[in-house]
Order: structure tokens, then sequence, then C-alpha cells
């Protein structure tokens, strides 16, 4: 597949002052975004479907590398040899399972009490001591970890980073569209858009990453040999300790407990192991 470019959305000057350009000027230049999004879609084996991609996982570890450093030297490193031992041991595990074995990874554990996770490009992955607190098991914290290294065979930070790029090119279009039609309240017409962007096009595709992660947890779980049937356990008591703190699932980046619970319980019978139930034999939803 052969390498895309961006195309920018082009204005001529003339004597200091815009001239923007015409309509069919403008469909021109989403044509050749059109091209660039065709040009980045590929396939993501690990999802059975295509994505957007228009930036290479390398660039994305070089500039994650910066901020991963920054951080390390911000926060405060913890040395607890039991917690280390586990987030390696886990870790390694989980990332065998996942084929991504022959990549540098680090687990990195910082002292804190909140209550987090995630990883950076490049293999970076941290925890905070604070969800340690969280886990009944290592069964438990693999089920954070393999969501973590889920995201990772997703390219979701790839993805997210191009949806970013093809969304600011949409919104600058659009401008220009506004702007040549002279249309009366431009300016709240694009935050009335750019809010549409956000929940009507990013936040749900990332809602969407975090169930797909959960998904790939699940796999890399159980072929790693923890009981993927305590995730759902860790969610229940992710959600009792949030106390319904969280937004509405619309405006969240994260979908609710009561929709990853239940897309949990969906892949484990996809799995071939048994829906978790409560102590009456009701299946959690």
């Amino acid at each position: 597949m052969s390498a895309s470019k961006t195309v920018d959305v082009e204005i001529d000057w003339v004597d200091r002052e815009p001239v923007v350009m015409n309509r069919r000027r403008l469909i021109q230049g989403l044509a050749s975004g059109s091209v660039v999004a065709l040009a980045g879609c590929t396939q993501n084996r690990a999802l059975g479907r295509s994505q957007l991609i228009l930036v290479s996982d390398g660039q994305l570890a070089q500039m994650a590398a910066s901020s991963w450093s920054a951080l390390k030297k911000q926060e405060r490193i913890s040395r607890d040899p039991r917690m280390n031992a586990r987030l390696r041991t886990v870790g390694s595990r989980i990332v065998q399972s996942a084929g991504l074995g022959n990549q540098p990874w680090e687990f990195t554990l910082f002292d804190s009490d909140e209550a987090n996770a995630f990883v950076l490009p490049g293999g970076k992955v941290g925890f905070y001591e604070g969800i340690f607190k969280r886990f009944d098991n290592d069964h438990h914290l693999a089920a954070v970890m393999g969501h973590e290294v889920g995201h990772v065979t997703a390219r979701h930070s790839a993805e997210r980073y191009s949806q970013q790029l093809a969304a600011g090119l949409g919104m600058t279009a659009a401008a220009v569209a506004m702007e040549a039609g002279d249309v009366q309240g431009g300016k709240e017409i694009a935050a009335v858009l750019g809010m549409g962007v956000q929940f009507g096009v990013l936040l749900p595709y990332s809602r969407r990453h975090e169930l797909e992660a959960d998904t790939l947890g699940l796999r890399y779980m159980h072929a790693s040999g923890y009981d993927a049937r305590q995730a759902v356990g860790l969610w229940q008591n992710m959600a009792k300790q949030s106390k319904g703190s969280a937004p509405p699932e619309f405006m969240s980046t994260h979908p609710s407990h009561a929709s990853r619970i239940a897309n949990i319980q969906q892949e484990l019978k996809r799995m071939g192991l048994a829906a978790v139930t409560d102590e009456n034999g009701v299946e959690y939803t």
C-alpha cells in the first residue's frame, strides 16, 4: 500500500485578505481527503475489521516516549517488591498470549492511590498502586492487563489519532464552506458541529475501543491460564466503588459498567465459558 499524504484545505491570499476557494475547489479538496482516508484503511486481524490508520506505530511510539519519560520523573515509582513482581509476571504472560512477546515492554508501578492503569504506544504500561486495591486476585489484575494489551494489538492509539486528524480536516472544510456561503452565525454553527463530531463520532469510537479491548483482554486472559470469568467480578467491584459518579454514557469516553459487563458476558459465551451469576443464580447484566 502506498504512503498517504495529508491534504490541507487551500486558502488564497490577495491584498492580505483571504479569498476562499469556490465550491468546486472545495469539493476537489474533500475528494483528495477521501483518497487519503481510503489509502489509510488497513485490516486488523485481531479485530476482524478495517481501520483508518494515517500514522505508523513507530511514529506514535516516538511521540509517546517523551511523555513516558516526563511521567516517570513527575510521579513517584513504587518500590513495593510484591506488587512489582505480580505486575511483571502477569504482564509477561498476557503479552506472550497476545503474540507480542518479541517486542520490548516496560511495566511500571506508580506510588499513588489513584485507581488507574494505562498503556502508551511503544509498549509502555503504567499501573497505579490504587488500582491494586480493587483486585481480589491476579485474575483481576490479568483482566486489566489484558485490556491494556488489547489496546495495543487493536492499534487503538493509531486509529484514535487518525480519527482526530480526519475530524480536523472535516471541520476545516465545513468552516470554509460556511464562509464561502456567507452563512449567518458561522461560529455558533461551527461550535455545534464540533460537539456533533465529539459526541457523534469520536466518543462513540472511544467507547467502541474500550469494549474491543475488553474482548481481546478476555481472550488473552484465557490463553494465559487465568479465569476470564472473573473479569465480571472486577467490573462489579468497579461499579460498586464508583457509586454512580460516572457521567452519562453518551458523554463518556468509557462505556457504562452495565454495558461493559454485558459485553463481557457475551464474549464469555462465545468463548464457551459459563456465564457468571450471583448467589441466586441470576446472570449478571
